[in-house]
């Protein structure tokens, strides 16, 4: 068995939960199982959709039905059927919680910001701008006025 494939039982519990396919009109839809393990192929390994194996069919399909069932709520709803499958079972502790850290946001200084330099308020906006040969006294010039 492939390392993200679903096994018979996992598929047993997850098909009643997707839509049926739609009924006598145009041609019969790819197999749900093999689109279904297509899309957690690509979600476990990140890859762009259409870089997406042949063996789970062609990637516009697997994607379209993907984006299709998210608009619809098939996966939450899938989700909170699962978890109540599971809860009944006994199979979930719901004492256990993590938190997954890409999306806790940090603070500035520990996500690694550019540090810049605390400005002083007496420093004049201007003082951090070098001068340009236009504006700088060139190094023989006479300090004094012109006569």
């Amino acid at each position: 068995m492939e390392r993200h494939a679903l096994t018979d039982d996992q598929w047993e519990r997850l098909r009643p939960l997707l839509p049926p396919p739609p009924s006598g009109r145009g041609r019969p839809r790819n197999d749900d199982r093999t689109v279904v393990e297509g899309i957690l192929w690509r979600l476990a390994t990140g890859v762009p959709w259409r870089d997406l194996p042949a063996r789970f069919g062609s990637w516009r399909t697997v994607y379209s039905r993907f984006r299709r069932w998210q608009q619809a709520g098939v996966w939450d709803r899938a989700l909170a059927a699962l978890q109540a499958q599971g809860d009944a079972r006994g199979d979930l502790d719901w004492t256990l919680h993590f938190v997954y850290g890409t999306v806790v946001r940090s603070h500035q200084h520990a996500a690694g910001a550019k540090k810049v330099a605390a400005s002083r308020p007496s420093a004049a906006p201007w003082a951090a701008i070098r001068p340009n040969s236009n504006t700088a006294p060139s190094a023989g010039a006479s300090r004094s006025p012109a006569c």
